[in-house]
């Protein structure tokens, strides 16, 4: 088996459960570790809080370190179990959250936009995950506070376009208005089941080819010396 999709069974089994239903719930097929980054008040808590739970506050509590939640979703006929990280914006815990970007297997990234200074950190963001993180990660860019359309900053096609030089997804979403949230994760898990499925594929082909090439040199080894 490849090391690709050798890491993603790895990854399947790791780390603790926060929800009582979720943590006993050993029902599952997969396990995906996620992390939502980006700078400081753009909504990464609420965000979570939203998907997770469907609940809302507009009381604005900074993230110390780093969270999680879980949740178990259907996706492809398969149940798979979201372990999903919330990271703290500030620089000085970037040490801290950082960490835990390795074996996590999606990014949400996430900007605010009515605050041009989050989009603008979108690279610095980015340029961590492919640092810090492994290859076959996969990243959502979600523009986050569409509900506030008098005080954007930052078009929709100015994000469209960012996404496009990164080469990641993009969302505009909402997490006041429950607008795109579950959407953008579900996109997020797809990408990833979608990833895992063209590594096991590769990987099957690739035994199936050696054991060819083997059967082919025994077949040769086995053959008189030419006489011509």
């Amino acid at each position: 088996m490849s090391e690709a999709p050798r890491r993603f069974y790895d990854l399947q089994m790791s780390s603790p459960s926060t929800s009582k239903n979720d943590a006993t719930d050993q029902n599952f097929d997969y396990m995906f570790k996620l992390l939502i980054i980006g700078n400081s008040a753009v909504g990464k808590t609420s965000f979570l809080f939203r998907y997770a739970d469907d609940s809302f506050t507009s009381a604005f509590v900074s993230t110390v370190g780093i969270d999680f939640k879980v949740k178990t979703v259907q996706r492809n006929n398969k149940r798979v179990k979201l372990q999903i990280w919330d990271t703290a914006g500030q620089e000085r815990y970037r040490t801290i959250t950082t960490a835990y970007y390795r074996g996590a297997m999606g990014f949400i990234l996430m900007y605010d936009i009515t605050n041009e200074d989050s989009f603008n950190a979108v690279q610095d963001w980015a340029t961590q995950i492919k640092t810090y993180s492994w290859d076959s990660a996969q990243v959502m860019l979600v523009a986050n506070k569409a509900d506030m359309e008098n005080e954007r900053v930052v078009s929709t096609e100015r994000g469209e376009e960012l996404a496009r030089q990164l080469g990641f997804d993009f969302f505009e979403t909402s997490a006041k208005e429950n607008l795109n949230v579950s959407a953008s994760f579900d996109r997020l898990v797809d990408v990833i089941c979608d990833k895992m499925a063209e590594s096991l594929e590769e990987s099957a082909q690739a035994a199936s080819t050696g054991t060819q090439n083997l059967h082919d040199v025994g077949q040769s080894e086995n053959k008189p010396p030419c006489s011509c």
